[in-house]
């Protein structure tokens, strides 16, 4: 198991490039390791650190597969991608996690930890379409830039409504993949063309259909291995 502080190259000079990237990973599948090396490739990111949550705030506990599976699926797929790297920022204390994770108090910590990294949060467009409803989310706007997924085809402008007016920077970007802040920039990544979803994963596995594909090869024996989602 590792954590944040582990994986920093060999020496001092060098401003790493990372980024987060959260979820339930109910289970973690295949799209999400093809928007992760998309964005790896694009943003030149030294380290992508997954992060399942043991709690997510829009989900209760009974709705989740125990954490120590979900992390260890994050792992396995992690163990054959050069620089993915599974996290322990949001596992359950002391084994229970009473208390739910948002996003702006993983990034505050990630960031207190490793304050000379450039620190990138990997979204789904969807999700950041609904940030407004995220806790403290103008803050969590001011704290690092994101790499918001989508579909090819999806619309820049579609974002810029959800992103308060007194937070754009004061030249408009005229780059068509992102939008400049303030403080941050939200970076559209458009190349990934997955539709590859968790609950499709799970389904699948309660009709006792294949899932081939659909998650990687390591993930795919350790659920079958633990009868995962039966």
């Amino acid at each position: 198991m590792t954590s944040h502080s582990a994986h920093r190259p060999a020496g001092g000079g060098h401003r790493r490039s990372v980024a987060l990237f959260g979820g339930t990973f109910d289970p973690i599948h295949s799209g999400h390791i093809a928007v992760a090396q998309a964005a790896q490739r694009r943003f030149h990111l030294d380290a992508i650190y997954f992060i399942p949550s043991a709690r997510p705030p829009h989900k209760s506990p009974s709705e989740l597969t125990l954490f120590v599976h979900r992390y260890t699926m994050v792992a396995l797929a992690c163990a054959d991608n050069p620089g993915f790297f599974p996290s322990l920022a949001e596992a359950p204390a002391g084994g229970a996690g009473p208390h739910a994770f948002y996003s702006i108090d993983t990034v505050k910590k990630f960031r207190r930890e490793h304050p000379d990294d450039h620190v990138y949060f990997i979204v789904g467009a969807d999700q950041f379409l609904g940030i407004p409803t995220w806790k403290n989310y103008e803050g969590l706007l001011d704290s690092c830039d994101f790499i918001v997924a989508s579909r090819p085809g999806f619309r820049l402008d579609a974002l810029r409504l959800v992103i308060p007016p007194e937070k754009l920077g004061r030249a408009p970007s005229h780059d068509g993949h992102k939008i400049v802040l303030r403080k941050s920039v939200v970076n559209l990544l458009t190349t990934v063309a997955s539709h590859v979803s968790s609950t499709e994963v799970r389904e699948r596995l309660q009709r006792k259909q294949v899932i081939r594909s659909l998650v990687p090869p390591r993930v795919e024996e350790y659920i079958l291995g633990q009868a995962l989602y039966r």
